[in-house]
């Protein structure tokens, strides 16, 4: 008779082998400290049950139980202390314990409390940013050449910060900030000033010389239609005798050689009276209301068309596609570009004291405002964030950051309490 065949050996992918894991000892701080911890308190009574049921072997060992005994007593009370902030200890609803999970939604409120009442007020941050030259800090950062991989860096790091923007946001925003700006301008002045300007320095002349062209071009080119409106207003008698066209010779004969006199003669009446005319524009627009409403109301036709619109629309994506393309680009970061205009900017801000104090006041008065307008928001967003945890992730959170000077706790109580025991062990061996 045959051996019944032996069982195969179990494959690796039998559920018994893949429950059998290798143990690994913890490898984060927090979990290798509780370890030892746990370890710690597992000596004290393993050797607190080795020294009882040994007791009559050595004189000593009634002092290494005493020991031992205190020390798990401490060992204990400190190991349910610790564990009472973050659960109930063994899972018991013991009163008192689990104290972070039940009041997690307090230690947040106090939280954000303590963050607007340390960190958010004005009077705070004005406070801390008036100890600080924030322009001259900037001008040594933007011109050391200790750390040029840095500001290579910011380039990329501006650009990401600019295409995070909400284009459509930010479009809006500029295109409603150019709108406004412009329909608060007073153009009047602005335009007298300018043909104040081109009169001045002569360059009107280009204007009128062009405008003369123009007249002559037209006078040409219409030449036919005058004649035939001389024609049509002469009586047919006159017409008889040609009357109608020796009166469109004459009138667009006078009329060419005024404008080619014009032309070449730069001092000519007609051209001294257009340019006195564009003086006496540029003086009503001063002083007349009359003519300011006419040039203020071309601005807002202008402003209201939709074509402008448009322009301004594109203001944003324009700057933002160039900004992003110069910011990204290593060559003009390093070579030419945006690395010496860095330079240069923090050259200035150090020589010039009016620009940095100026900085300074805008950048204090922006980051004060910055508090006082949204500090009860920021607050209140720490407090809805910790509000919206689990209780659970709360609890790992903080046990993480904490947990391994607690477990410290527990080792000292372990050590102390045996101490404090061998010592009560001799004075009552004493007495």
């Amino acid at each position: 008779a045959r051996r019944p065949p032996r069982p195969a050996p179990p494959r690796r992918s039998d559920p018994a082998l893949a429950a059998l894991k290798p143990f690994r000892f913890p490898q984060t701080p927090f979990h290798q400290m509780r370890a030892a911890a746990t370890l710690l308190l597992a000596l004290m009574a393993a050797i607190f049950l080795a020294s009882h049921h040994f007791a009559a072997a050595h004189p000593a060992l009634p002092w290494v139980r005493a020991f031992a005994e205190a020390a798990m007593v401490g060992g204990l009370a400190d190991w349910f202390a610790v564990t009472a902030l973050f659960r109930h200890p063994l899972g018991l609803p013991i009163p008192h314990t689990a104290i972070i999970p039940q009041n997690k939604d307090r230690l947040g409120d106090s939280l954000a409390l303590f963050l607007k009442e340390n960190f958010l007020t004005p009077t705070v941050v004005a406070r801390q940013l008036e100890a600080h030259d924030l322009a001259r800090m900037l001008a040594g950062w933007l011109q050391a050449e200790q750390r040029p991989g840095r500001r290579r860096s910011m380039g990329p790091l501006l650009a990401r910060l600019i295409e995070a923007l909400d284009e459509a946001a930010v479009d809006d925003l500029v295109r409603d900030a150019a709108g406004q700006r412009l329909r608060s301008l007073k153009l009047s002045p602005i335009v007298a000033d300018g043909v104040d300007a081109l009169i001045e320095k002569g360059r009107h002349d280009p204007l009128i010389e062009a405008a003369i062209e123009w007249g002559l071009a037209t006078l040409s080119s219409e030449e036919p239609q005058i004649r035939s409106m001389v024609s049509e207003r002469t009586n047919w008698f006159l017409r008889l005798v040609n009357v109608d066209e020796n009166v469109s010779d004459s009138v667009i004969g006078s009329v060419q050689r005024l404008l080619v006199d014009m032309r070449h003669d730069p001092r000519h009446p007609v051209r001294q009276r257009l340019v006195n005319a564009l003086k006496g524009w540029a003086f009503d627009l001063r002083h007349f209301p009359e003519t300011q409403a006419q040039v203020e109301g071309f601005k807002a036709d202008l402003i209201a068309n939709p074509a402008m619109g448009q322009a301004l629309s594109g203001l944003w994506a324009s700057a933002r596609a160039g900004l992003v393309r110069s910011l990204n680009d290593p060559a003009s970061a390093e070579a030419g570009k945006l690395g010496p205009a860095l330079k240069a900017l923090g050259a200035r801000l150090e020589q010039d004291q009016a620009l940095a104090d100026a900085i300074n006041r805008a950048v204090r008065r922006a980051v004060v405002a910055l508090a006082r307008d949204y500090g009860d928001e920021i607050v209140a967003l720490v407090s809805d964030t910790i509000r919206s945890w689990d209780a659970n992730t709360v609890t790992d959170k903080v046990e993480q950051a904490v947990g391994r000077d607690l477990q410290f706790i527990r080792i000292n109580g372990t050590l102390i309490g045996g101490s404090i025991g061998l010592g009560l062990h001799a004075v009552g061996t004493a007495l």
